[in-house]
């Protein structure tokens, strides 16, 4: 399986000046980074009226590619990055006003150009420069500087790293190609070097970045740059698209168990029972005879032995799961000796699934709803996190053990923003939830987000709390619009009103009149927010229908009446 490879080469000289207040890196990582983070190139340029501007450039380029490798790889790359710079950033400034009583005490610029899968990201703020040269077309500058012009001679930065709290970020990303190079300077070579002259230097050394971005440097000496001068090339030599072929051989390495039954050993578990089948998996109770722990075994359907997505999508399972930390997700182990054919290893939970709770409780307590609403939102924001969505919560993905923990299980519909940005040449078709409980963006096409969520996790407490669904009709894309969110005290007068609302607004059909944080509708359904209570008293005709219709119906025939009265008197 081809993997992504470049001609990288970096070049800094501090020109005429007597120290280099620029810096640069560049970091190549071994698989599996390669694959999941990518390629990191990171300039930066410490600004000519900072106290330690060197040192600022210098933990901007450091911090940048030591911090962005150690984040969550299911994390995207604008959240890795925005976050980083943003930490960066405080440092920064904490430590220029700490240590220099000043918000010029340690600022820097910076443009940071990440390499994933076919897709190039990139972070700038400031005056250095990212360019893109392409086959065929001209030197094309992908960032825009941050400089305020006060006149031809003059001019200030208007954003940098360190110079204050709050930082704006250029952010972009574009679809790169086989052969592309990409070019990151300091002002000391674009201010005397313009694209044309940058363009014939990088023709001139097409196949050595190394000798370019020295020849670059020189060329700006030459020109008469006083300033210190720094200059990265990338060169896109193959990129990690792989045939269909190439993916299915690497999905099967290893095979399809064998049909399992009781008493059957596999890989040192033994089989216990069946504890479920469907149509796309198997899943088992086995024990560990080496440690006598019992387990449960997932394996994939015989059925799907030559689709080479629906395999990836069950090792998606356990990828996800091996990321996750929480009392409140399944636990997905690692299996303790090597693997003869697909499947997984998960916790085993004695208990019962949600919907079997349900049934057994008719008519629970306010108090033993909320417990569960918390425990399940624990878990949701375990994902959420790492840039996760369940995206298939539902009664019957939801244990119970006999403690009353809450777990989240079955991981098969779970989006990851990290790896939605690694190409393939199959699809992710990821399982958009159930029947009932789905986000209705879902239904309209749009992608999911955490709200989608949350809409779940509200169709599932309004469900424990009346035994019914909050939207008479099944949600469709034709109906959207019309349904009508039916209040819960209507079914359960023990709803407090201002729980009814909660409820009302984590159900919402419009994803942008939701709650956006778990956090807002846990609280908000164990006390009384005042302000949500006016924002979503329903019309009269939800709340009480019979009300409306008596009250119309008086109100017409006063009106008949009046007339009546006009046309005869």
């Amino acid at each position: 399986m081809p993997e992504l490879d470049v001609n990288a080469g970096q070049y800094s000289s501090a020109g005429v000046k007597e120290s280099n207040d620029d810096s640069c890196g560049i970091r190549i990582p071994r698989p599996p980074l390669l694959l999941t983070k990518g390629i990191a190139v990171v300039i930066a340029d410490g600004m000519s009226g900072s106290e330690a501007g060197k040192e600022a450039a210098e933990a901007c380029v450091q911090g940048f590619l030591n911090d962005y490798f150690s984040t969550p790889d299911s994390w995207s790359v604008e959240t890795s990055g925005a976050k980083i710079l943003t930490a960066l950033n405080r440092w920064l400034y904490g430590q220029g006003q700490q240590q220099y009583g000043s918000h010029k005490g340690m600022v820097a610029t910076l443009s940071a150009l990440i390499v994933k899968s076919d897709t190039a990201f990139l972070f700038h703020v400031g005056d250095t420069r990212i360019y893109r040269k392409r086959s065929g077309e001209p030197l094309e500058r992908l960032t825009r500087d941050h400089r305020f012009h006060v006149d031809e001679h003059k001019s200030y930065l208007s954003r940098a790293m360190g110079i204050d709290l709050h930082l704006d970020i250029d952010f972009r990303s574009l679809p790169v190609e086989r052969g592309d190079r990409f070019l990151l300077t300091t002002d000391g070579i674009h201010d005397v070097l313009d694209d044309r002259q940058l363009e014939q230097l990088i023709e001139a050394h097409a196949e050595d970045p190394e000798a370019c971005t020295r020849a670059i440097v020189e060329a700006a000496l030459a020109a008469g740059s006083d300033d210190n001068l720094t200059c990265q090339m990338l060169h896109l030599v193959q990129l990690p698209l792989p045939s269909a072929d190439e993916v299915y051989q690497r999905l099967t390495e290893l095979p399809f168990p064998p049909p399992l039954e009781a008493g059957m050993v596999l890989d040192g578990y033994r089989i216990l029972r069946e504890l479920h089948a469907s149509r796309r998996t198997q899943v088992y109770l086995a024990v560990d005879t080496e440690t006598q722990q019992q387990v449960v075994i997932k394996t994939p359907s015989v059925n799907y032995e030559d689709d080479a997505e629906y395999i990836d999508a069950f090792l998606h399972e356990e990828w996800v799961g091996r990321r996750l930390n929480s009392p409140h997700v399944l636990r997905v182990l690692e299996p303790p000796r090597r693997r003869s054919c697909l499947y997984y290893v998960t916790e085993h939970v004695a208990g019962q699934t949600l919907r079997e709770w349900m049934h057994d409780h008719p008519g629970p307590s306010l108090t033993a709803v909320r417990d569960i609403v918390t425990q399940i939102a624990a878990g949701l924001r375990a994902f959420h996190r790492l840039e996760m969505i369940h995206q298939d919560l539902k009664p019957e993905n939801i244990l119970i053990d006999e403690q009353g923990t809450v777990k989240l299980i079955d991981f098969g519909s779970t989006k990851i923003a990290g790896i939605e940005e690694i190409s393939m040449p199959f699809g992710r078709d990821n399982l958009l939830g159930t029947r009932h409980y789905t986000a209705p963006e879902y239904l309209q096409g749009y992608p999911a987000s955490n709200v989608s969520d949350i809409f779940s996790l509200g169709v599932i407490s309004y469900e424990m709390l009346t035994g019914q669904l909050p939207y008479k009709a099944e949600l469709r894309p034709r109906n959207l619009q019309r349904v009508r969110y039916r209040p819960a005290r209507q079914f359960n007068p023990e709803v407090p009103a201002w729980m009814d609302a909660a409820l009302q607004k984590a159900t919402r059909i419009d994803p942008e009149r939701r709650y956006r944080l778990l956090s807002e509708f846990v609280h908000d359904i164990g006390q009384p927010n005042t302000q949500l209570q006016r924002d979503e008293i329903p019309p009269l005709l939800e709340r009480n229908p019979v009300a409306f219709w008596r009250g119309l119906a008086i109100f017409l025939l006063l009106a008949n009446l009046a007339l009546l009265f006009h046309f005869m008197s």
